[in-house]
């Protein structure tokens, strides 16, 4: 019998807890939810508008949303970090719609995780095309993770694990 396919959504909660283990130690405070519903909890929802004017996106949010959205703090400052989860191959177009993503929360972490490996032809065209998974400042990248989902482990950071 065939191994049936899981759905994007159901690994959703399994990578939040792998990315929540990730980060415990690094940051003074982490805050992750699911957010692919367009659903932001309050806490979420006060973090941005923190960061100045930039409430103006939950108008754009309503149209899509990242998988999992969040924020990092240390002593000094907070960041976002935003998520996109793929049951499926990178495409171009994932790329395209993290980046989107990144831009509008301002995220200084933006990770495209698919639980099938980086495709080499996209890791090749990272090289040629360096703007590829940059994003509005150059000093921040879209970073492609690989998902186990048997290990629950992230296994495979490009360009690397920014963390």
């Amino acid at each position: 019998m065939a191994k049936k396919e899981m759905k994007e959504s159901q690994y959703y909660e399994s990578i939040k807890v792998v990315l929540q283990y990730l980060l415990k130690d690094k940051f003074k405070e982490i805050h992750l939810e699911i957010t692919a519903q367009k659903k932001y909890s309050n806490i979420l929802k006060s973090e941005i508008t923190k960061h100045g004017y930039r409430d103006i996106i939950f108008r754009f949010l309503k149209e899509a949303a990242p998988d999992i959205t969040g924020f990092i703090k240390d002593d000094f400052s907070s960041s976002f970090i935003v998520v996109e989860v793929k049951n499926e191959i990178i495409k171009l177009d994932n790329i395209y719609q993290i980046k989107k993503y990144a831009d509008l929360f301002d995220a200084k972490y933006a990770l495209l995780i698919s639980i099938k490996e980086i495709p080499e032809e996209i890791k090749r065209l990272a090289k040629v095309i360096p703007a590829l998974l940059s994003l509005n400042n150059w000093m921040k990248k879209i970073v492609l993770v690989h998902f186990n989902y048997e290990n629950k482990e992230l296994i495979d950071w490009y360009p690397e694990n920014p963390f």
